[in-house]
């Protein structure tokens, strides 16, 4: 009868007490890995109020809007109420000495000028509150990383406390504000009021300019005529300088010829003997002399006419320029007002024409009155003329009278000689009347024709001015055109305002702030947790960590304590020998499961989602370590175990039990897939937190398939020791 070699595998391991004590004690590893590491870490954030740190406040307050301001103080009794660690207020020596000292693991610092900084929001340049951070990372990193997540805690307690007091200030402006908007749509409903005016002002203006730019052309084309007519009289005045020219010309002959006469007349008295022959000459002289004084009479007389229509003319004239002079000095008061509502330019080129007018107009004025000068003196001129040659005639008649009576009587011709001789002096005197005239005459024409050419000048100027006037008139209308329809959106404009002013003054009205608008404006944001598969706890995160460790190291410790290979009796086949070897690890890896299990669950409390199947993978984890470590040691010995801790190393790094296996460096990340530890945290995690079956099994699954593998391996290793060594030594009965 061949004996069970699973039964002499207990036997020998029951009856061996250097065997058994620690085969029990190896039952206990995997919870004193996976229960003291979760006992110690089940939740460090229960007990920060036992965590000592220091604050240091050295905040010296400050004055914000007649209120005094101690953040620094409010802030410490804040915390230290709060009790999120164990807050202790200290001075500065105390600080720094308990930091080096390890007494505190931080030290928080609140500057003198913390309120200060808080009442500088509005500045132009604000100053951010500063809290001084001075962890002693040395005596403990974790704290220091703690203290930090504390420190974004105090940051937004300040943050809010500072912004509601300044959200009061806020709400408070806005109510200003809004009564601002009532007195400003008030306002603008008078500007309304104005700007009505204005629209209507702008109308009238408009229709002004229209009209004044319709006589500016008028004003151009009665300068245009102005400007031909003095062109016409200028030419005139020249001819007529010509003729006074001539004429005096011809009065100095004659009162040359005069004097002759009346010398002749004073011989006559005194040569009787030559009086035959001379008055034969004399009577035919005084033919002569008769007819040219017929021709002469008839100009003077002409001349005379002329001269006084002329002084009429010129005189109409003159008063014609003295009146336009007024008009443009009155055109131009009354444009200077409308010239400030202009552009620049349109008021320099309407400035510069002005100027123009006004010099073309004074010179025009200057001019005629000088012309009224000269055809007044032309016109006495030629009235002495006139009354010269009337003489003149007398005289000639009584002279030819007296040659008749001389040529019938010698007694009458010595008569008539005295006669002749004295009427030859009158006519002398006569003819240096009639020469003065017509120089004075003369004289008077050429200030006529200079005082014309510089009225033609002052025409052309004129003109000019008035055609720049006509023009800028135009553009000055065309603009009123565009300020009116300018003044017209400016009212609409206005009444927009008003509208608008009042909705806001409606609207700021309505806001009534409370303390409860004072927080939402500190802190707008409420951050809600509704994350999915819920864990409460530190130990719960690390439990499928820490429970695949243990159950790693239960199995390598199992490879120390129990013979993997060496038979308790000589093997009878080798399924018999494999067999006797896998049951007694099995039923001790099921016992380290149900152990660690069992101390998780209901020692340290842990909640799991599926309980059975969280139990069912601890035992598949077990299996699955026990199956790769007993492969390796049973081939390799030593080696074998040396290799399952570089796998348990790996493991440790890559199973992403506690960072994600994204932050940890690319080359680890290649052995995540392939390691067993990657699917049992797997698994756990599914059966502790997320509930997650389908995930469980697959990993489950994976984990069965390493433990099929691992054995399969295992079993043709210890077939093939059997054929070597015991195949063909007897079986003992």
């Amino acid at each position: 009868m061949k004996k069970s070699m699973i039964k002499a595998e207990w036997l020998q391991l029951l009856k061996t007490r250097k065997m058994i004590v620690p085969m029990i004690a190896i039952l206990f590893i995997p919870v004193l890995y996976a229960g003291m590491f979760l006992w110690a870490f089940w939740d460090p954030y229960d007990h920060m109020d036992d965590l000592p740190v220091a604050i240091l406040n050295l905040d010296e307050g400050a004055e914000n809007e007649g209120e005094q301001l101690k953040l620094g103080e409010e802030l410490s009794e804040t915390l230290i109420e709060d009790q999120t660690f164990k807050f202790i207020e200290v001075s500065a020596e105390e600080a720094e000495k308990g930091l080096k000292n390890q007494d505190y693991y931080v030290v928080i610092e609140i500057p003198e000028n913390f309120s200060e900084h808080a009442t500088t929001l509005l500045d132009d340049n604000p100053e951010k509150l500063t809290i001084l951070y001075k962890p002693n990372e040395g005596f403990n990193f974790l704290s220091a990383q703690i203290g930090e997540t504390a420190m974004d805690r105090i940051r937004a307690e300040v943050n809010g406390k500072v912004a509601s007091t300044y959200a009061e200030e806020l709400f408070d402006s806005i109510a200003k504000m809004g009564d601002g908007f009532g007195e400003a749509a008030d306002g603008v409903i008078e500007l309304h009021d104005g700007s009505t005016k204005i629209v209507e002002g702008a109308d009238d203006l408009k229709g002004y300019l229209e009209t004044l730019a319709g006589s500016t052309v008028t004003l151009a084309d009665g300068t245009q005529e102005l400007a031909r007519g003095a062109e016409t009289a200028a030419t005139g005045a020249r001819d007529l300088t010509a003729g006074l020219n001539e004429l005096s010309a011809g009065s100095t002959q004659l009162l040359t010829g005069a004097n002759s006469a009346s010398q002749g007349a004073n011989d006559l008295k005194a040569g009787l003997m030559q009086y035959t022959n001379a008055v034969g000459q004399l009577s035919e002289s005084y033919s002569q002399i008769g007819q040219k004084e017929k021709e002469f009479n008839q100009a003077v007389g002409t001349l005379n006419g002329k001269a006084k229509a002329l002084n009429g003319a010129t005189g109409q004239l003159a008063t014609g320029a003295a009146q336009l002079n007024e008009g443009i000095e009155g055109l131009a008061a009354q444009l200077t007002p409308l010239l400030a509502a202009l552009p620049p330019e349109q008021q320099a080129a309407l400035t510069g024409a002005l100027g123009q007018l006004k010099a073309g107009s004074a010179e025009l004025s200057g001019g005629l009155q000088q012309l009224s000068g000269g055809t007044t003196a032309l016109s006495e001129g030629t009235a002495g003329l006139s009354g010269a040659s009337t003489q003149l005639a007398g005289a000639h008649n009584q002279a030819l009278a007296g040659l008749k009576e001389l040529n019938g009587s010698s007694g009458a011709l010595r008569e008539g000689a005295t006669a002749l001789a004295s009427g030859n002096g009158e006519l002398a005197v006569g003819i240096q009347t009639l020469s003065e005239g017509v120089t004075a005459a003369k004289e008077g024409s050429t200030q006529l024709a200079s005082g014309l050419t510089s009225l033609t000048e002052g025409t052309d100027t004129l003109r000019s001015g008035t055609g720049t006037l006509a023009s800028k008139s135009r553009e000055l209308a065309d603009g009123s055109t565009t300020l009116a329809d300018g003044t017209v959106e400016l009212d609409e404009g206005l009444q927009t305002l008003q509208e608008k002013l009042g909705e806001a003054n409606e609207e700021a009205n309505e806001v009534k702030p409370t303390d409860k608008t004072y927080d939402m404006a500190a802190s707008p944001v409420e951050v809600k947790d509704e994350g999915i598969n819920l864990v409460p706890n530190y130990g719960t995160g690390f439990a499928p960590y820490f429970l695949s460790l243990g159950l790693f190291v239960g199995a390598l410790l199992l490879s120390i304590v129990f013979p993997l290979v060496q038979p308790a009796v000589k093997p009878t086949g080798a399924f018999a020998w494999f067999s006797s070897k896998v049951t007694v690890l099995a039923i001790t890896g099921l016992l380290q499961a149900l152990i660690a299990v069992a101390v998780i669950k209901f020692g340290l409390g842990m909640e799991t989602i599926n309980t059975p199947l969280f139990i069912l993978t601890a035992i598949i984890t077990s299996y699955t370590f026990i199956a790769i470590v007993q492969m390796l040691v049973s081939i390799m010995g030593d080696t074998g175990r040396f290799v399952a801790i570089l796998i348990l190393i790996l493991q440790l790094t890559t199973s992403a039990g506690t960072f994600p296996l994204e932050l940890i460096p690319a080359p680890l990340q290649i052995f995540n897939v392939l390691l067993p530890m990657t699917y049992s945290v797997s698994a756990f995690k599914a059966a502790i937190s997320t509930g997650d079956i389908a995930f469980l099994w697959m990993n489950n699954g994976i984990l069965l398939g390493f433990m099929a593998v691992c054995l399969a391996i295992t079993f043709g290793y210890f077939a093939l020791l059997f054929t070597r060594r015991h195949s063909k030594e007897p079986i003992e009965a």
